[in-house]
Formats: C-alpha cells, structure tokens, sequence
C-alpha cells in the first residue's frame, strides 16, 4: 500500500522564475534494499540553499501559505541551465523511523528503527532512502541525529584528507561554525594542528573553549600578522575553505607563502618550494574566486565534495567514520539550532531571508510533522 504526505520540491524555469513549494504527493513502496522513512527532522545546511534559494531576490518575492515565487538574477539563472524546468527535492539529510522496507536483508534490518538518512528529499514527511546510507540512532533522538551525516562526515573527511596527503596540520576559514566546532574536537582528539579563521572576538572565546589554540579573528588589527605566526607555529600549508567568493583563499594562500619566504636560505624569482593547498568546499560568497601572483607557483586550489570522497577512500574508511559519528553523537558532533519550523513555516519570508543568511550559529532544523 502507497503512502502519501507532504514533500517541498522547487523548480526553476529558463526566465528565472523560482517557485518553491510544498505539495501532497504519494511515496512509492520501497524495495529492494531500500527503507521508507517517517521523517521527524530535517536540518536546512548551507550546501541544500543552492536549490532552495540560490542568490533569488527574496525581498521581493511572492509569499504564499506553503509556497513562494522569486526571481533568479542573472548571471547565476543562465549558470543553472540544467535544472531550467525540473522540478526537484531537497534536503540532503535528516533522520525518522522506518516503516516499511523492501525485501533486502540489509533494509529489513531496520524495520522500526529510528535512523539519520542522506535521501535528497527530507524536507518531507515521508522518504525513501538505501539501507547502506541509514545510520541506526539506538536511543538517540531524530534531533540528535538529523544533521549526523553532512556536517561529521564533511569534518571527518578533511582530518582523513589531510591524513592521507601526509599533512598534520590543517587550515579552515570559517572556525566558528557547526562544522568548524566539530572540527575543533576532531583535531583535538586526533592530535592535529589547526588554524581557524573567525570574523568576531566572540568566536575566538567560542573555540578556545572548547581547546582550540590558533584562532585569528580577521576583524582585528594585526589579522595578517597573526595568521603567519599561527602558520608558522602548526605548519598549516594545507586549509578548507566554505566561502569561494572574494578573497578569503588568496588571503591565506598569501600568508602561506610569507611563512615559507621567511624560512628560504636564499632568494628565488619563483616564489617558495612549499606547497601550499586550499579547498573551495562551499560558496558562502557567489561572487567570483580572487586570486592574485603573489605565491609563486607551488599552489593547488581545486575544489572538495564529500560524497566523490567517501566514494574514493572505500566502504571500510566510510563505516570506521559513520562509527566514529555514531559514538560521539551528542559531544563532538553535536548540532545546535537556533529554530525550528514546520515544512509551510520554512517557506515564510521571515524564515527564508533569515536562513539563507547562513550566520553562524543560527541553524534551521525542519520538522515535516511540526
């Protein structure tokens, strides 16, 4: 038997026009090795706005109960051709209790578990996910373990990234955030240097809090000169950047080089020998990426997605990291929100332009039953 419930989906057309909005729709029965998903909370994360709201004028957009209109500026209509029509999902990840599977061992293994899920459509009340991507959450809550998937394993993946290029140190330009606090603990624990860029003094008592040693506020004078020493002192040539926009790699990648200037023997026309390595993870900042020839030539910038690399470090990394998230839950990779909204109260222009903001510490978390 089929069952139906409310799911949002957003579709863009090729004049711009965004349409967001929520609509009763009937969920297929699962099969397989795949679960259906009561779904009971749904975190709105920066890399889920790119489909919900992109950079559409929500100011002046058309609000409606459970549904709002905007239009898409260009460049960024043109740059989304691809979804011109489609009308899609989102959310990324969330957790619920299974109530019904297919006919795999894997997936009837969860019948009536409560589970953290990566589907693509949880902003829904119910969803069908693969049993292999469920997280069985034991006695914890759907609050606890809605965001126990793209933060942790994002945060875990740098640390083992990192690893694997023979780096022990790492640099990351947003510190303050969920993510960057989970990180934080992650480098403590695993005895990783870590350098984190904050834009205010109350995230740098924020992190130091919770043991961070380097953490340069780049509102205050002497940023740059704090970011070399800090630098200098972890040996941190390797860094994880959400903004994408602007400057903030250029930035870094400037200090990076001052610090391995300062310690050449003798001058070269090509800048250092060390490598310096930044990734774009996110774009906080749509603006275009600045860069500037003054970091010789021993740098690499290319961008970072968790999923192609989870896929390339295999099963057995994959599920030693879900158990790691799984065992520290609610300590190192605990989520805080600052609100939580039902599926129609997501969609208010108060809580859309307040969302799509991404200040740190102000997360959304979406109740589909609420």
């Amino acid at each position: 038997m089929s069952t139906t419930g409310k799911q949002l989906f957003t579709t863009l057309e090729s004049n711009g026009r965004l349409t967001v909005a929520i609509e009763d729709v009937r969920f297929p029965n699962p099969t397989g090795n795949q679960v259906l998903v009561k779904m009971e909370a749904a975190p709105i994360n920066p890399s889920d706005l790119a489909i919900l709201t992109g950079a559409a004028d929500l100011e002046n957009a058309e609000y409606s109960p459970g549904k709002y209109v905007a239009q898409m500026p260009e460049p960024f209509n043109s740059g989304s051709k691809a979804r011109h029509g489609l009308k899609l999902p989102a959310g990324n990840e969330g957790a619920g209790t299974v109530v019904a599977t297919g006919d795999g061992e894997m997936a009837k293994a969860l019948m009536g578990q409560r589970v953290a899920c990566v589907p693509g459509n949880a902003y829904s009340q119910y969803c069908i996910a693969e049993a292999a991507m469920c997280l069985p959450l034991g006695d914890y809550s759907a609050e606890d373990g809605a965001s126990g998937f793209v933060n942790p394993m994002t945060a875990l993946g740098f640390v083992e990234n990192a690893k694997l290029d023979g780096q022990n140190a790492i640099l990351h330009t947003v510190g303050a955030s969920n993510l960057g606090q989970m990180l934080t603990r992650i480098c403590n624990e695993d005895g990783i240097g870590l350098v984190n860029i904050v834009r205010k003094e109350e995230q740098v008592d924020l992190l130091q809090k919770l043991g961070a040693t380097h953490v340069v506020n780049s509102s205050a004078d002497g940023f740059r000169e704090q970011l070399r020493s800090a630098i200098d002192d972890t040996g941190a040539f390797y860094g994880f950047d959400p903004i994408g926009g602007g400057q903030s790699v250029d930035s870094v990648f400037k200090a990076m080089e001052q610090v391995a200037v300062g310690k050449m023997s003798e001058f070269s026309r090509y800048g250092s020998n060390q490598q310096k390595r930044m990734f774009i993870y996110g774009r906080l900042d749509v603006s275009p990426t600045i860069l500037s020839p003054s970091y010789g030539f021993g740098w690499t910038l290319s961008g970072w997605l968790l999923f192609p690399f989870l896929q390339s470090v295999g099963m057995e990394t994959m599920g030693r990291m879900r158990k790691r998230v799984l065992n520290n839950l609610t300590t190192t990779f605990a989520s805080h929100y600052k609100k939580r909204v039902s599926l129609e109260e997501m969609l208010t222009k108060d809580a859309v332009t307040d969302y799509r903001a991404m200040k740190t510490g102000e997360k959304y978390l979406v109740m589909p039953w609420k």
